[in-house]
C-alpha cells in the first residue's frame, strides 16, 4: 500500500473514531445522570445477565456495551420488552466509551463476564485488562466502585489479578462474594470458572494491600 493510501487510510480511521466518540459522549449527557451512579457491563452480549440484574434492581441506571451490532439489537428488544426503561445497550468499543463518560457520569460497579482469553502470548496485548484499561477505569467510576472480572482462563484470571494488584487505584478483597449472581449463556457452557472482585481506591491505599501469598479468589 503506498504511503498516501497508508496515511488517509489512518486519517480516516481516526475521524470514524472521533465521531463515534462525540456521538456516545452526547448519549451520555443525555441518558446519565451525573448525581446517580450506574452499573456497567463490558461485553454485554445479548444482554440476560444485565437484564436479570436490572429486573432485580430497577431503581438502578444499567449499561452494557459490546462491538457486536446483533448483540445490541438483541439486547436492547430484551429490555425494551420487559419495559425496562433504566437499561440501555450501546454498540461501543470499551476505551471510546470510557473515553465518553468523562464529565458526565460515574459508575459504581462493574461487571466483565467471561471476556476474550486471547490466550496466544503474542495476543496477549489484546487483552481488556491492561495498565491503561485501569487508569481509565478508575477515573470514571466512584470510590470504592467495585469491579468484577469472571473467567473460565486460568491464564486470564491470573494476568488480570496480577494487574489488579499491581494497580495503586484498585484493590482485590478477595473474601468479598460476587455482587449479583445469574448464569449467562457461556457460563452454563462451562465446568468451572475464577471470579475477582475489586475495589476502586487511591494512590494513597497501596501501602495496606495484602501480600500475594495471601490473595485467594473466588
Amino acid at each position: 500500500m503506498p504511503a498516501d493510501t497508508h496515511s488517509d487510510s489512518y486519517a480516516a480511521a481516526r475521524e470514524r473514531s472521533r465521531l463515534r466518540r462525540l456521538e456516545l459522549s452526547r448519549w451520555c449527557q443525555a441518558h446519565l445522570d451525573p448525581r446517580e451512579p450506574f452499573v456497567l457491563e463490558f461485553g454485554c452480549g445479548h444482554g440476560h445477565f444485565l437484564t436479570a440484574y436490572a429486573e432485580a434492581n430497577p431503581r438502578r441506571n444499567c449499561v452494557g456495551i459490546d462491538i457486536m451490532t446483533k448483540r445490541i439489537e438483541k439486547a436492547s428488544a430484551k429490555a425494551a420488552k420487559r419495559g425496562l426503561n433504566r437499561l440501555h445497550f450501546l454498540k461501543a468499543e470499551a476505551d471510546e466509551f470510557l473515553d465518553a463518560l468523562r464529565g458526565h457520569a460515574r459508575a459504581s460497579l462493574v461487571f466483565m463476564l467471561f471476556p476474550d482469553p486471547w490466550p496466544k502470548k503474542r495476543h496477549h496485548k489484546h487483552r481488556m485488562v491492561q495498565d491503561e484499561f485501569l487508569n481509565e477505569l478508575a477515573e470514571v467510576t466512584t470510590p470504592e466502585a467495585r469491579f468484577c472480572f469472571r473467567s473460565d482462563h486460568e491464564g486470564y484470571h491470573r494476568w488480570s489479578a496480577d494487574h489488579l494488584y499491581r494497580h495503586p487505584r484498585w484493590e482485590i478483597r478477595a473474601d468479598e462474594h460476587w455482587p449479583f449472581e445469574h448464569e449467562t449463556y457461556f457460563q452454563g457452557h462451562m465446568e468451572s470458572f475464577r471470579s475477582i472482585v475489586s475495589a476502586r481506591t487511591g494512590p494513597a491505599d497501596t501501602a495496606t494491600k495484602p501480600q500475594p501469598t495471601q490473595l485467594s479468589f473466588l
